[in-house]
């Protein structure tokens, strides 16, 4: 099976921390916080181990980021993402696949996704 890995890769190498960040209909999403590259070696979780759960595999790695659910971080490791800070009113933050970004240009992030289809940090 062939891993999950984005379809342009070189765009997010073109990501800078302070980058604005728009979804696919020019809505603004944020600035980019963390830029982390894709990495094909990631931990990925597939099914319990022993009886354990994701959560119990999830609490005994220290790892800060991505700060979502143990399958989805995973994920966003293996592909590559962005975490982008919120824009007022809500102050959320958001991570945005590799995948997700349409373009890269004049400072600015476009994305191929509206804000509802990126994951919210917890």
């Amino acid at each position: 099976m062939e891993p999950d890995l984005p379809d342009s890769p070189s765009l997010i190498t073109q990501v800078s921390e302070g980058m604005r960040v728009i979804d696919a209909d020019g809505a603004e999403v944020g600035v980019v916080d963390l830029v982390r590259l894709s990495d094909i070696d990631a931990v990925t979780v597939q099914a319990p181990v022993d009886g354990s759960a994701v959560s119990d595999l999830a609490g005994s790695t220290e790892v800060e980021e991505p700060d979502v659910p143990a399958d989805v971080a995973a994920r966003l490791l293996r592909k590559g993402y962005l975490k982008v800070d919120g824009e007022e009113p809500f102050d959320v933050a958001v991570y945005v696949e590799a995948d997700q970004i349409e373009d890269v240009r004049d400072n600015v992030v476009q994305l191929n996704v509206g804000m509802e289809d990126l994951i919210t940090e917890e």
